[in-house]
């Protein structure tokens, strides 16, 4: 069973037009991801991109780099893309890793590959319990609920499960972390997946999934994701990080 690293990456953003070529630490933001993610023990890595000037920024530092269609509605399905490229076996396992997320390490990414010793894991993600309950409240941070098993039951950007008696103590609410990993087989069918109800009532793609009968495993961990949207989280991340 092979592991391959796949960060997919688009320049039309629209809060951070050209993100990926942002410098931090003195090289573009892809290149910092792309190293910190070929430091794992990933088989293969490489980025998706639908633009000549990421593709370029890649084959710069020595990278891996795939051209993929402009128009995917989501990193998953630019993922799928690149993953057809690669000669896969069903079971092999394909990591997303978000461009945007400068922090990413081996530990986060060995954590989720660990996943899939259970053979009954289709899809893994990570998830980090809250330290700041108002955090917790924030609708453009997504929350996460499992059972015992790591099943998770729920994404929602609603801050669940909800506690109805406050006299029963703290409650420990878990932000979902935008990175997923899939068995090949599986990616391959839910990027042919029509958006879902769910999906569309809370604009979150991972629902499309779990609203489909495909069950999604969560690892807890400590990672605190960065996650670089805008200008100010660049200048932010770049005045904490010289």
């Amino acid at each position: 069973m092979r592991f391959v690293g796949i960060i997919p990456s688009r320049y039309a953003s629209t809060r951070f037009p050209g993100k990926p070529l942002a410098i931090i630490q003195g090289k573009p933001m892809i290149q910092v991801v792309y190293e910190r993610v070929a430091a794992s023990e990933l088989s293969d890595v490489m980025v998706a991109t639908d633009h000549p000037l990421i593709r370029q920024c890649v084959l710069d530092f020595g990278g891996k780099v795939v051209m993929t269609r402009p128009d995917h509605p989501s990193g998953t399905d630019r993922c799928g893309e690149a993953a057809s490229t690669l000669s896969l076996q069903e079971e092999d396992v394909v990591v997303n890793i978000q461009g945007d997320e400068p922090g990413i390490s081996t530990t986060e990414i060995g954590l989720l590959t660990s996943l899939f010793e259970n053979p009954d894991v289709q899809i893994a993600t990570l998830v980090k319990p809250f330290t700041d309950e108002e955090r917790a409240s924030n609708p453009n941070v997504v929350k996460a609920v499992m059972a015992h098993n790591g099943r998770v039951l729920y994404f929602s950007r609603h801050a669940i499960p909800y506690q109805r008696d406050p006299g029963m103590g703290p409650v420990t609410h878990y932000q979902h972390l935008g990175i997923y990993a899939y068995r090949y087989k599986t990616l391959q069918a839910i990027t042919r997946l029509e958006p879902s109800s769910l999906e569309t009532i809370e604009k979150l793609e991972q629902l499309r999934w779990l609203q489909n009968g495909f069950d999604i495993y969560a690892a807890p961990c400590d990672y605190q994701g960065i996650g670089i949207d805008t200008p100010e989280d660049l200048e932010r991340y770049n005045t904490q990080h010289p």
